[in-house]
């Protein structure tokens, strides 16, 4: 780069203050993002693990944080997995079957809350492993793609990104069709080169993300053409927009802070993560900081748990380049898995405790 870009500093106290504001009286507050509070929970914790604030937090505090997603662990006709929170369950039901038709594990949370509890760094010795391939199995559909629960919501390239992060951490397949699943993924590739949600659709980058890491988890990455992985690469690097050097998730839209994962991490995933201009995405990125901590999708936009976990994730992927003053000590942060979106330390340790064949 011809002309060196200036960073403020990487306000890390403030975003891990946010991060732990957020998770503030768990479970008693926040009762309007109760349908998907274990999500949320994620991204705090995620925004405290890639920070590595963690350790500087009290242990009944953790212990607290872990107790709260076991107990969101449920059993019943349809398998087990995890509710997005105690929300519509009025009280402790048998442990025969612990939820009913009306208040089904969801698939999205229970894939946030396998490395909710990696973060923590739990040994998951109460995960009923054989319920939730069991789960698995009922959320899946004849077009091989996922319902968010068993009896339904909604069917996209989400769903079937977290039942393929679900299956890897398991190491364990055997609860999902395999080749209908990746079937599925294909028919909703675009002629842009990126993925839509559904087929047919717009591509965005978020579900473009979620059908590479979904078909490279499987370890079917050379399934895609020579072509294909072309034409996606090109969409995707057009998706980084000058001068503000932020990702937008479709063609013709503002950048978006959390595209700057999706689309980044994409990248990173084909393997060509160094066609991202570092240095100008964390200047974007460096412009979306809260000046009472958190970052938001956009430059003066208020800060949420959803875009500063992603925000801090797609730093970690992509850290500013020597193209760039000012990138200070508060700018390095811990490597991050691309496929399973969690520190790599975390990731490792979800492999190897989940599957709970550990010696």
């Amino acid at each position: 780069m011809s002309e060196l870009l200036q960073l403020p500093p990487l306000t890390r106290i403030g975003h891990g203050t946010h991060g732990k504001r957020c998770l503030t009286g768990l479970p008693a507050t926040q009762v309007d993002v109760d349908p998907s509070k274990l999500a949320l929970v994620f991204y705090c914790l995620g925004t405290l693990d890639v920070l590595d604030q963690l350790d500087k937090t009290r242990i009944d505090e953790k212990e607290r944080w872990r107790e709260w997603i076991w107990d969101q662990q449920a059993s019943g006709p349809y398998g087990t997995g995890f509710k997005p929170s105690s929300y519509m369950t009025p009280e402790k039901q048998s442990t025969d079957a612990e939820y009913s038709d009306d208040n089904t594990p969801a698939i999205i949370v229970t894939y946030t809350a396998l490395l909710s509890l990696a973060i923590l760094r739990d040994d998951f010795a109460r995960l009923d492993r054989p319920g939730l391939l069991k789960f698995l199995r009922a959320c899946q559909k004849d077009d091989g793609s996922f319902s968010s629960e068993p009896l339904g919501g909604d069917s996209d390239l989400r769903m079937v990104y977290c039942a393929f992060a679900i299956s890897s951490m398991l190491d364990d397949w055997s609860g999902m069709d395999v080749d209908r699943a990746l079937e599925f993924i294909a028919s909703c590739r675009s002629y842009e080169g990126g993925y839509g949600q559904t087929p047919f659709g717009e591509a965005i980058g978020g579900t473009t993300y979620c059908a590479l890491a979904s078909i490279h988890l499987a370890g079917k990455g050379s399934s895609l053409s020579a072509a294909e992985r072309q034409k996606t690469i090109r969409w995707l690097v057009q998706n980084q927009q000058e001068p503000s050097g932020g990702f937008r998730g479709r063609t013709s839209k503002d950048p978006d802070a959390c595209y700057c994962f999706w689309c980044g991490a994409s990248l990173s995933i084909l393997g060509d993560g160094d066609l991202v201009n570092e240095s100008a995405l964390a200047s974007f990125l460096g412009s979306c900081q809260f000046k009472f901590g958190g970052i938001a999708k956009a430059p003066g936009e208020h800060p949420d748990p959803y875009h500063t976990y992603l925000s801090l994730a797609a730093l970690a992927l992509h850290p500013p380049g020597e193209g760039t003053q000012g990138t200070s000590t508060s700018w390095k942060l811990h490597p991050l898995d691309p496929l399973l979106n969690a520190k790599r330390e975390t990731a490792n340790w979800a492999r190897l405790y989940i599957p709970g064949h550990k010696s």
